[in-house]
Parts: structure tokens; sequence; C-alpha cells
């Protein structure tokens, strides 16, 4: 499965800086960064803590990490495996179990390889990815732009489970060469079923699956539609989810997958039923939350940094605050920019900060005391738009950002704030 993440927002449409006069009071409000997800609907972590676990290299500079859960899921694998192996080969005594430790991570060394196939067309496509993480049920490579075609997200779709195909069959080869009643021909068997596996469910046609972003891929390219192609493939995963949750402990117990339903006890029925809850979670969830992203995404060109902008008015660092306050309510504006001798501004006068100052004393406080010192990361062109301006607002994490027309020239102040609640805005919009 792949990742992807977009957040939006919204505004007045066309409409310049807000006039409202400042709205200045002795208020406490806590600053959030600007809104982040992945596909799993999540907020996303900071990019220099990606939180994903424990990092186990940079392939084509993409980290990947191992997740706390794989290690549980590492230990349940040895432990079915291992009681298959003392069927098969009943002569290995405890040694199964070291044995079916290197099955579990040669299986999920395959799914590093289905995860980097994501990862190399997203890199040829010049989208970004941010991580590759090894989790509970497989893996996820974090794809953070969608792709610019059908054709494109198609084929971003289809490499996983091609290679996971590709694998099965070099494994089948490889028990071609061997007995299979030794060790190495029961674990290139289960790696080659192993894989075999992964492809099918991953071609199941439904989000957040691969298949269902293959179909999503057909039916935008049939309507010119992405948005179509989402809705219809995270429903067709919903009702995947359901047949998951219903059919696979109806399969298991009737005998359907290989175990004689004799020999299925209640143990094993428990099992079934916990492991088709999961499945089908982990299904219902992902489609909804590509619904919603889908939907973000639909949203995102409406972001535009010139309609979020508050009015700003330019203060000298010695300025007193009260002074700074009545020109900004004559001029209808919401912020305060601090300049130097020549026009340039050198910093924002922070809206908590003047929060924090009680009346009586502003005409005591100089405006240079509550601003902070601008950064070339904290300066934000008004024409930056959609993806572009979430890039850079994410890139340089801050409250305000002083927003320049494209010769220079101060336009205003876009408050963090502003764009997380246009951004949760958005996010309540019906679907178009």
């Amino acid at each position: 499965m792949i990742g992807a993440s977009h957040p939006a927002t919204e505004q007045q449409r066309g409409a310049p800086p807000t006039r409202r006069g400042p709205h200045w009071k002795q208020r406490t409000e806590r600053r959030k960064a600007v809104a982040d997800t992945d596909e799993s609907g999540e907020r996303r972590a900071k990019r220099s803590d990606p939180g994903g676990g424990i990092l186990m290299g940079r392939p084509f500079g993409v980290p990947v990490y191992v997740a706390p859960s794989w290690f549980l899921v590492a230990a349940l694998i040895t432990w079915v495996f291992g009681d298959q192996l003392d069927r098969v080969l009943p002569d290995l005594g405890p040694a199964r179990y070291l044995v079916s430790l290197f099955f579990a991570v040669a299986f999920y060394a395959s799914v590093l390889v289905h995860e980097l196939a994501h990862t190399i067309a997203a890199l040829r496509y010049k989208l970004p990815v941010r991580r590759i993480q090894l989790q509970f049920f497989g893996g996820v490579s974090e794809i953070e732009k969608e792709s610019e075609s059908p054709g494109r997200e198609f084929v971003l779709a289809f490499v996983g489970p091609l290679l996971s195909l590709a694998l099965a069959g070099l494994f089948y080869l490889g028990m071609t060469a061997v007995d299979p009643a030794t060790v190495p021909g029961v674990l290139l068997a289960g790696l080659m079923i192993s894989n075999l596996l992964v492809a099918a469910f991953n071609l199941l046609p439904g989000l957040p699956l691969d298949g269902g972003r293959m179909l999503r891929a057909v039916i935008w390219g049939i309507t010119g539609k992405p948005m179509t192609g989402t809705i219809a493939a995270a429903w067709v995963g919903r009702a995947l989810a359901v047949t998951v949750l219903l059919g696979l402990p109806l399969l298991t117990h009737t005998g359907a997958l290989g175990n004689p339903a004799q020999e299925i006890g209640g143990m094993d029925t428990v099992m079934d039923a916990l492991l088709a809850a999961i499945l089908a979670a982990i299904i219902w969830t992902g489609a909804g939350n590509s619904l919603r992203m889908a939907r973000l995404r639909e949203h995102l060109p409406e972001l535009r940094a010139r309609t979020l902008t508050r009015r700003a008015v330019p203060v000298q660092n010695a300025t007193p605050l009260s002074e700074a306050l009545r020109r900004a309510n004559e001029a209808g504006a919401r912020a305060l920019v601090v300049v130097d001798g020549q026009g340039d501004a050198t910093a924002i006068v922070r809206e908590t900060a003047i929060a924090s100052v009680p009346e009586h004393r502003r005409p005591w406080v100089a405006v240079s005391t509550l601003a902070q010192d601008l950064t070339d990361g904290m300066k934000v062109s008004a024409d930056l738009t959609g993806e572009e301006l979430l890039d850079h607002l994410r890139a340089t994490p801050a409250t305000e950002y002083l927003v320049l027309e494209p010769g220079g020239e101060i336009y205003g102040v876009l408050s963090a704030l502003d764009v997380e609640k246009a951004f949760v805005k958005a996010m309540a919009r019906p679907q178009s």
C-alpha cells in the first residue's frame, strides 16, 4: 500500500485582506503548526522527528523505519510458522523457531522490496517520498504528492504487486533446485506463497489497497475526474472490509482455505475472527481516510496566501504598543510589522504577546519587546497557493509569517492559526 498527504483551506475567494479592526483581547491561545496529515488521516510528526520507529537505512535517500508493532507480528509469525515446521520437519526440534524467525525477517524483506517498487516509481515521477515504514500488517510508502495523471497513478500502484509476483516466481524457481523436504525447500515454499498472498491481497480493487488505487486510476481516466475515481474505489474498499469481516471466518470454518473443518477448534475460530476484524478495520478506515484526503485535495487550490493574509501596518522599533494599535485600528489592520529606517521588515509583533500585555501598560511597552525576528523561511510570497504554500509553511514552522508582493513590498501577515482554521473548514465541507 502507498500513502500520500495534503491539507487544504479556503477563505473569501478573491477578496482582499480583511479590513476588520484588530481583536487585541487579553487572551491566551495555543498556536499550532499547519495541519499535516497522511493517508491514514493522522497528524503527521515533524520532519525532524518522523516518529516512525527504528531507522534501518536510507535506500535511494528515503528513510526506512521498522515500527514497534513489527516485533509483535514477527513473534507471531515465528510462533505460527514454527508449529507448522514441527509437523513438516519434526527433527528440527527447538531450532525450528530460529528458522521461523529467519522466515519472518525474509518475509518482511520481501514487503520492503514491494514498497521500494512504489518508492522508485514515485521518485521517477518526481514525487517526494517521506519515508517507508514496516508495520503491523505489511508496509507503507508515504508519498507526499498526488500523481499528475491516471496513467502514472496506475503504474505507481501496480509496481508493488508486480514486484511481489516477481519475487514469488523467483522463490518458485529456487524450489526446483532444492529438496522440498529440507529447511531451504520449506522456506522457499513459504516465501513463494506469502508473496503470492501479498500480491493477491494488494490487487483487491478497493482503497487503500494498491488495487483500489488502480481502480481509481481507471475511473479517473474514463471520467476525467480523480474525485469520482476516489469515491468509487473507497466504497469498493468498504465493501471489501465487510466481505473480509464476514467471509474470512466463514472460509476458515468450512475448511475452504486448506484446513479440514473438523480440525478447526474454538481457539482457531476466535483467532480467525480477530484477524478478520483487524483487517476489515484497517481497510474500512483507510477507505474513509482516502475519501477525506481526496476532498481536501479537491479544495487545495482554494488555499491562497493572498486571501488568508491579515492587513498589517509598519511600525518602528521604539513605537509604543498603544500607538501601534491605534494606527492598526485606523487602518483596519490586524497585524503589526516592525520595519527599519529604510522601511524594510525586520520582525513581526506576535499576536499572543500583544494579548498578554494589560491595556494600562501598553503606552510604556515598545513593540520591539514583543516582536519575533524574521528569518528567510518566515517570508512568504503573496502568490503562493495550495500545496506550494503548505510546503513552505511546513518547512519553517512559526505562528506568523510575513507575506510579500513579488516586488518585495509588504502585503501583510499570515497567521498559522488562520491556515489551520481554514484547513478544518475544508475538512467539514461537503464533497463537490
